[in-house]
């Protein structure tokens, strides 16, 4: 692909923009339960309504409510939510001036599997979503479509108003990159900020090396 044609920038979120501790949720939630964490997070991750957890089709209290009934959990909502959330790391992993720079030449996008008690953590936690606008934050939980869904990817095109061959998609799972290399976009596969630095400079999308650090 000629290096001209990338417009827009469609960015993961967990492990590419925020970092992931899943120990601590994990940990938090299974105050007075036998389970151990490991135990507890993948009964949570195997429940028969994990996907409507992360589509959209279960609000908050009802998911609190229906694992409080499943695995005995102690929480009250608000006890939860905050356990919930403890998984988001506060710092982000990048500085603010990468996203600064890019928004002068790029449209930039936000594509997640994620649910809405994390949406609103993160829409109120990160600066750099004052260079995502509300309309280019595209989120599994809104969509009712997770990655690697080509639905997903198809609103994220959408919101970018750019051709697929002229979007660029990272995440830090192969498979949703390759999800969306099926579709036409260009994927990068993160690893790290030097990493991504180098991806961009092979498709012709210039940032200084600072932005990264």
């Amino acid at each position: 692909m000629p290096a001209a044609a990338i417009r827009a920038i469609i960015f993961d979120i967990g492990r590419v923009l925020v970092r992931i501790d899943l120990r601590r949720a994990q940990v938090g939630l299974t105050q007075g339960l036998s389970l151990t964490p490991e135990e507890l997070w993948s009964a949570i991750d195997k429940d028969p309504r994990w996907p409507d957890w992360q589509e959209g089709r279960i609000s908050p209290h009802d998911w609190h409510l229906h694992l409080c009934q499943r695995l005995g959990l102690s929480l009250n909502f608000e006890q939860f939510t905050a356990v919930w959330n403890s998984a988001l790391d506060p710092q982000p992993i990048h500085p603010l001036r990468l996203f600064e720079e890019l928004s002068k030449r790029y449209r930039l996008v936000l594509l997640s599997n994620t649910d809405p008690i994390h949406v609103a953590y993160l829409e109120s936690t990160y600066d750099f979503y004052e260079y995502f606008p509300k309309g280019q934050r595209i989120y599994s939980c809104s969509v009712g479509a997770s990655k690697p869904d080509p639905l997903i990817y198809r609103e994220a095109l959408r919101a970018s108003k750019v051709r697929a061959g002229e979007a660029v998609y990272i995440d830090d799972i192969p498979a949703n990159v390759e999800a969306a290399r099926q579709l036409g976009l260009s994927g990068i596969h993160y690893q790290s900020p030097q990493q991504l630095l180098q991806a961009f400079a092979g498709l012709g999308i210039k940032v200084e090396h600072s932005c990264t650090t």
